[in-house]
C-alpha cells in the first residue's frame, strides 16, 4: 500500500496494521457461521454422533432384599459440545424458521456456559423406580482415573434450548445437564495425547461408562 503525499507517516502505519489485523477476525467470523448453512440431515448426523447409550451396573445385577433400589439402569449421555450446540440450534432454525441472529443467540447462550455439558438420561430398571440424589457423574480421559473431574448439576441448563440435543426425548429416561470443569490442577483435562473422553455415572455401588472421541472443538476451549 502507498502512502498518499499528504498523509503522515505515523497515521498510514496505524491505518495499515487496522486493516492487517482485522483480517483473520473476519475470516474467523464467516468459519465461525458455516453451521448456518448445514442442511437438516448433516446437522441431525453430528448432533446424533453426540449420542451414547450404556449402562449402569450388570446386565444380570440382582437387586435381592433392597426392593427400593433398582437392580440397574439404563444410561444415555449426550455430550454437548460446541458442534453438538450449533447443529442443536440449526435444527431449531430450520424446524422453527429462526433468523440468523435469533440462531446466532442460541449459540451464545448455550456457550456461555463455563465449562461442558453431558446430558445424562437414567432409567431405572424396575425396582422403585426412583433415581437416588446422591448419584454422581465424572468425566476423565479414558483410562485415567486420576484426570476425573466431578461434575455438578445444572437444572437451570433445561431453559437453554441449544443444549437440548437433536434427539426426540424417550420419556421413559429422567433428563439431568451436568457440567464439568475443562481443568484440574492447572492444566487442561484433554491433553494433546488423550483421544478418548469417558464419563462415568455412578449410582449406589454400581457404576457404568460411555466413551466419545476428543473434539477439536472441545480442546479449543482449554
Amino acid at each position: 500500500m502507498r502512502r498518499p503525499a499528504d498523509l503522515p507517516s505515523c497515521v498510514f502505519t496505524l491505518t495499515c496494521l487496522f486493516v492487517v489485523s482485522d483480517l483473520p477476525l473476519r475470516g474467523s467470523a464467516r468459519a465461525s457461521d458455516a453451521y448456518l448453512s448445514w442442511s437438516a440431515k448433516q446437522a441431525e448426523a453430528i448432533g446424533t454422533n453426540a449420542y451414547r447409550r450404556g449402562r449402569v451396573g450388570g446386565i444380570f445385577d440382582m437387586r435381592m432384599l433392597k426392593t427400593e433400589r433398582s437392580y440397574n439402569y439404563k444410561l444415555a449421555a449426550t455430550w454437548l459440545t460446541p458442534d453438538t450446540t450449533r447443529a442443536t440450534a440449526r435444527m431449531l432454525q430450520l424446524r422453527s424458521r429462526l433468523s440468523v441472529d435469533e440462531t446466532r443467540a442460541l449459540v451464545d447462550e448455550a456457550e456461555a456456559v463455563s465449562g461442558t455439558v453431558v446430558m445424562v438420561e437414567i432409567d431405572p430398571r424396575e425396582g422403585s423406580g426412583v433415581i437416588p440424589n446422591e448419584w454422581e457423574a465424572f468425566l476423565q480421559p479414558k483410562d485415567r482415573p486420576a484426570r476425573a473431574v466431578r461434575g455438578a448439576l445444572s437444572p437451570q441448563l433445561r431453559e437453554v434450548k441449544a443444549l437440548a440435543g437433536v434427539l426426540r426425548r424417550n420419556y421413559d429416561y429422567d433428563r439431568f445437564w451436568v457440567t464439568f470443569p475443562l481443568h484440574k490442577d492447572g492444566a487442561p483435562l484433554f491433553g494433546d495425547s488423550d483421544r478418548m473422553a469417558e464419563l462415568i455415572v455412578r449410582i449406589h455401588e454400581k457404576e457404568g461408562r460411555v466413551e466419545w472421541p476428543v473434539p477439536d472443538s472441545v480442546r479449543s476451549l482449554r
